[in-house]
């Protein structure tokens, strides 16, 4: 059975037809704000990055990542400054079962510090750990031409703190990892959301996509908070056939493919169950052009500013929405 389409999407098109009053879609978040007691008393409350982007969605790709160390305050900074519609998270879950935001399930890559603190797998270390790591001098490291001293001082955040910094000002694109995580990750990043005001009656939660590689990661989450959007990432090789995309269609509401793997075909069916499409992870500007010009719904990328310039005058809706898809 194929999911019910996201039914907060359509009661926010019935809100803003009856209220005329129309949310920004910008990634800086920007709304016009009432400028009266009588405004304030009669102008809609519904948040200004409520409504879902008019155009392709860019999705900055652990930020602005091409340009500041991934997963930092210094890279989600950059990629709103460059017009991301939403910031990408991956979570790891610490050993004291707290999330943060990292993508590799160990350390090493990207942290520099103590061994005892700053090595090794994420789930023996605690958060006071892994947050105490320097998570900047490594990229300095990397791409010398790119470097800068003020990197040194970001830190990994926890998922709760990106929240608290960001709070309704952004919209949050989130990957649970699963390679080494524990029970109770999908239970701890509801918790986190709603404590930040992200709950299920709140209009605010259409500003969170939650992704992953692991189906039942996804299962969790529905079970948990039918409300939320869901997207199947899938690996790259891997067979996207009618079949794969029913059995999507049953508990997510879209697809991430690496970009190698689409083609017309695939956008067009996944359209037909619904199913969003946004590949990832994509630079190129040739490229993205081509991806667009197929009808995708937005594409993941570490150059914000880039797929911004190449959405431009675009105009794009919900696949199966009543304005189009």
């Amino acid at each position: 059975m194929v999911r019910t389409p996201h039914r907060r999407t359509v009661a926010l098109v019935v809100a803003l037809a009856v209220t005329g009053t129309l949310a920004g879609c910008s990634g800086s978040g920007s709304t016009t704000r009432p400028t009266t007691t009588e405004a304030t008393t009669t102008t809609t409350t519904t948040p200004p990055l409520a409504e879902l982007p008019s155009r392709p969605w860019v999705v900055g790709h652990r930020g602005a990542s091409a340009s500041a160390p991934e997963h930092t305050f210094a890279s989600y900074d950059l990629a709103v400054e460059q017009g991301a519609d939403f910031i990408e998270l991956d979570l790891q879950l610490t050993a004291d079962g707290v999330l943060v935001v990292l993508h590799d399930p160990v350390l090493d890559r990207t942290l520099r510090g103590p061994t005892e603190s700053c090595t090794g797998r994420v789930d023996e270390r605690t958060a006071a750990e892994v947050t105490s790591c320097d998570a900047g001098t490594w990229f300095d490291e990397a791409h010398p031409e790119l470097a800068d001293p003020a990197f040194a001082s970001q830190r990994v955040p926890t998922f709760a703190a990106v929240l608290a910094r960001y709070g309704t000002e952004v919209r949050y694109y989130v990957e649970t990892k699963k390679l080494l995580a524990g029970e109770g990750m999908e239970e701890a990043m509801v918790a986190d959301l709603e404590a930040a005001g992200f709950t299920a009656e709140a209009p605010e939660s259409e500003q969170v996509v939650i992704q992953s590689f692991d189906a039942d990661s996804l299962r969790t989450v529905a079970g948990l908070r039918p409300d939320l959007r869901l997207v199947k990432l899938q690996f790259a090789g891997e067979t996207i056939d009618a079949a794969a995309l029913d059995e999507v269609a049953s508990y997510a509401d879209g697809i991430s493919p690496d970009a190698s793997s689409i083609d017309a075909t695939l956008v067009a069916a996944a359209h037909e169950r619904c199913l969003t499409v946004v590949p990832y992870t994509v630079d190129d500007e040739a490229e993205m052009a081509d991806l667009l010009a197929l009808g995708v719904d937005g594409i993941i990328t570490n150059r914000p500013s880039r797929l911004v310039s190449a959405t431009d005058g675009i105009a794009w809706s919900l696949p199966c929405s009543d304005d189009g898809g």
